[in-house]
């Protein structure tokens, strides 16, 4: 990961700061990209007090002109970005039918367009230098198994999914590459709220792995995805979920 230039939105915490954290352990100078710019600036001070290169934009990253700003500033600090690791995202939990248009707009508006928006900054600086690059967007494995009371969720990641791929199709000309990570059941600031003991009971029997993942394992994947050891994948979609999604056992349950 030396010699890189990666911005991570969401960097200020769970999955982005891991990424972040990780990134930079690796030789990569990173730019965090978050709305909550005193998280992100302290995220930024450890990494730099590591040893490492960081810097913190509060942003908000669903709006074009505030990212074009911000992706001029990493440009002006570190060079022209290769690599992007979209991960700013919020959950909405209501059921559908009590879900408000307006709830439904903001939950797209910051999971889906948000990978648009600052895609398309960085990689129209690529195209234009003719650099290659390379994207990781974070999805969830709700973009494909059902998750009751997160509608406008589910369809911002099923979004992001399949953005990803013809995104993959249209810039592998360029030298550019776009994955995505698919993560289950994570503990994060986001997530840990709803992770009751009976959540976390019944996931035990739900994950074949017994448990939650944690940020940095999530990280793990991404950073291979970013890195020079994933040179021929593009247009795929990487589960980090302890077994979630492949198994169809019943808890307690065989069939005799």
């Amino acid at each position: 990961m030396t010699r890189r230039v990666a911005i991570v939105t969401g960097g200020a915490s769970g999955i982005g700061e891991a990424t972040a954290r990780r990134m930079a352990a690796e030789g990569t100078s990173v730019a965090i990209l978050d709305l909550d710019g005193e998280a992100g600036s302290a995220v930024a001070l450890a990494i730099r007090h590591a040893g490492g290169i960081a810097i913190a934009l509060a942003v908000d990253v669903s709006d074009e002109s505030a990212v074009a700003e911000a992706i001029a500033s990493v440009v002006g600090e570190f060079g022209l970005p290769n690599v992007l690791v979209n991960c700013a995202g919020i959950l909405h939990v209501a059921p559908a039918l009590e879900t408000t248009t307006e709830a439904f707009d903001r939950v797209v508006r910051i999971n889906l367009r948000s990978v648009f928006v600052t895609t398309m900054a960085v990689v129209r600086g690529l195209v234009d230098a003719g650099q290659p690059g390379v994207i990781v967007n974070v999805s969830s494995i709700h973009a494909v198994i059902s998750e009751p009371n997160a509608s406008a969720y589910t369809a911002a990641k099923g979004g992001i999914e399949a953005m990803s791929r013809t995104f993959a199709s249209e810039w592998a000309e360029h030298g550019i590459r776009v994955n995505t990570v698919r993560p289950g059941a994570t503990r994060t600031a986001l997530t840990d709220k709803l992770y009751t003991k009976p959540i976390l009971a019944a996931l035990a029997q739900r994950i074949p792995m017994t448990r939650p993942g944690a940020p940095e394992e999530i990280a793990a994947g991404i950073c291979f995805l970013a890195s020079a050891d994933a040179s021929y994948i593009t247009g795929t979609t990487l589960d980090i979920d302890g077994g979630y999604i492949m198994d169809g056992s019943l808890p307690d349950a065989k069939y005799s």
